[in-house]
């Protein structure tokens, strides 16, 4: 059986816009997982399934269109690579610059991006460039900045590189499925993410390699909806940073997608969000980062209403991986346990009863410190029983291998 070697060097290869000439700049992306969620799928009496991009390299989808673009701009001979980013483009196009020897640079709006995603473009090697503003400032600075110098914009918007390699989630479903699912929910920022699997759907049909289309079923958040209001958002307003957009730069895309297929393009709170965010992990055992848990809460909103038509086939893409937002897991509930006690006092040293130390040989050849002029005084080690027994009521957060030793050496 052939390993696993990226989505340019797979069987995937001749739906993507790569010639000979093009250098294959891949981190092994792709083949994500498609998961059975039995919870999902017992509530809602549909065979449910999730597409955990956050296996990809960087942790989420943008992966897919980053391999294809960072090779297409190796191919061209590109010095300076550059996009904009809420955090997870940011990622993905410094570790693929970085793996074709190409700079890098970022623009993200400050204070609004998750520490992991930018501690991944900063270990990366990226130039991060904070902006005064929103992410759509930071695309029009991006835009006008590769307008006017020798720059490789690999932002999505306009770059049919990009979509062309995130259309691939579309054809592993397929491929894993044996047929495209009934319904294909996923969050919605950008909206480059819903244009590229509804064009990767249509590419087979076309191919003949499915019958049935999907209805793509898109879901942004309430405080940053702008296609769910039809006009942009000035200030959008969400926890979940990765599409917290207020215009999306592939807006008609992301309409088409919906209206093609007869699906829809709603809006889920940040409650819903995070109840998802949650369920996702304790559930199914899997952990996306807040933003990634729109298309479950939008499932599942739909099912309370009533909405949802049992039997039907559904698959969820999980767009980035928890572990580049823990900010957001340690945020949602988190209590910190009582600090553990500290260990007992020495007692007071006897005024009666004298005591000096010194190092003299021992019988072993070796220096052993040795009392004189009485017993040096000795500090009582609780047992480990009482030890353990600490541990469990006051929920200390403490070495254990440190105080069972304390234990061990008091009993010698």
């Amino acid at each position: 059986m052939e390993s696993w070697q990226g989505l340019i060097d797979s069987g995937y290869r001749r739906w993507l816009p790569v010639t000979d000439r093009t250098p294959s700049v891949s981190l092994n992306e792709g083949n994500t997982p498609l998961l059975r969620s039995r919870h999902l799928s017992d509530l809602t009496g549909c065979d449910v399934r999730l597409k955990v991009e956050g296996a990809n390299p960087t942790g989420s989808f943008k992966d897919r269109g980053m391999t294809v673009a960072i090779s297409k701009a190796a191919e061209d001979g590109a010095e300076l690579v550059l996009c904009a980013s809420t955090g997870n483009t940011s990622a993905s196009a410094a570790a693929y610059a970085a793996r074709a020897g190409i700079t890098s640079a970022v623009l993200v709006p400050a204070g609004r991006v998750a520490l992991g995603k930018l501690g991944q473009a900063v270990r990366y090697g990226a130039r991060i460039v904070e902006v005064a503003g929103t992410f759509d400032d930071c695309l029009r600075i991006a835009r006008d900045l590769a307008d006017h110098h020798p720059i490789a914009l690999v932002n999505s918007v306009g770059n049919e590189l990009r979509l062309s390699g995130q259309q691939t989630v579309a054809y592993e479903t397929v491929d894993a499925l044996g047929a495209a699912p009934d319904i294909h929910c996923l969050p919605v920022g950008n909206g480059g993410n819903i244009t590229a699997t509804w064009r990767g759907y249509r590419t087979f049909h076309t191919a003949g390699r499915i019958g049935l289309l999907p209805r793509m079923w898109g879901f942004q958040a309430a405080g940053a909806a702008p296609l769910v209001h039809g006009e942009p958002v000035a200030e959008p307003q969400t926890a979940a940073s990765a599409i917290r957009v207020g215009n999306p730069a592939t807006w008609q895309g992301a309409v088409d997608a919906r209206d093609e297929s007869d699906g829809l393009i709603g809006a889920v709170t940040d409650e819903q969000i995070f109840d998802a965010y949650r369920l996702l992990a304790r559930k199914d055992g899997v952990f996306v980062e807040p933003a990634s848990a729109a298309g479950v809460a939008g499932l599942l909103d739909r099912h309370d209403r009533g909405l949802l038509t049992p039997g039907q086939t559904i698959v969820i893409t999980l767009t980035g991986n928890g572990l580049k937002d823990q900010d957001a897991s340690l945020r949602d509930g988190y209590t910190r346990s009582r600090p553990a006690r500290p260990p007992p006092k020495s007692p007071a040293r006897s005024p009666t009863r004298p005591w000096r130390q010194h190092w003299a040989d021992n019988k072993f050849g070796s220096k052993a410190l040795v009392a004189q002029g009485g017993r040096a005084p000795r500090t009582p080690a609780p047992s480990l029983r009482r030890v353990a027994r600490s541990w469990v009521r006051d929920g200390a957060r403490m070495s254990a291998p440190t105080h069972a030793r304390a234990a061990l050496d008091g009993r010698r």
